[in-house]
């Protein structure tokens, strides 16, 4: 059984990324052609997670100064400075709960830190819950920081990691 790799996206990588953020627009947003070049070509983090030769998650992730037209991301921007914004992470339905999550946030971890992105935030659908997500990011060390109104009528949490804290094993 192969070990589950973590490589830089690609463009090639289109059609599974765009796959998995599909199968879970209800927690992320709609991404085509255009949306997913766009975002390859601003993000700092893109990220796929690679197992038995099919991409199995991704996460894509801004930092401060990003040229990232997006409300949550401005919300963050306003307040924080040295921050890496995650914008979606995705792991497919088949990989959860096999430690997909954990091994690209430890990677993330270690990339803000090496970086000197002194701050990691998300935000979290909080209406309608997301409570797997919450659940996650409450044992990665997430905590809220405030909520923001969406203008499609969702409500999130937006959060931030203490950097002290660690992802449990």
């Amino acid at each position: 059984m192969s070990v589950p790799e973590i490589r830089a996206m690609q463009i090639g990588d289109a059609e599974p990324v765009r796959s998995l953020n599909q199968a879970n627009v209800a927690v992320t947003s709609p991404m085509d052609a255009a949306r997913f070049e766009q975002l390859l070509r601003i993000s700092q983090l893109s990220w796929v997670v690679e197992h038995e030769g099919r991409v199995v998650a991704f996460l894509i992730g801004m930092t401060d100064g990003a040229d990232y037209d997006n409300g949550n991301y401005r919300w963050f921007a306003e307040r924080l400075k040295r921050f890496v914004y995650i914008d979606r992470v995705v792991v497919s339905d088949a990989c959860r709960g096999q430690g997909i999550g954990r091994l690209l946030y430890a990677e993330l971890f270690g990339w803000a830190e090496q970086t000197g992105q002194l701050a990691v935030c998300a935000e979290i659908d909080i209406e309608p819950p997301n409570e797997g997500s919450l659940r996650f990011h409450h044992h990665a060390g997430f905590v809220q920081v405030g909520t923001r109104e969406l203008e499609s009528g969702k409500r999130v949490s937006m959060q931030l990691r203490d950097p002290t804290n660690k992802l449990p094993s």
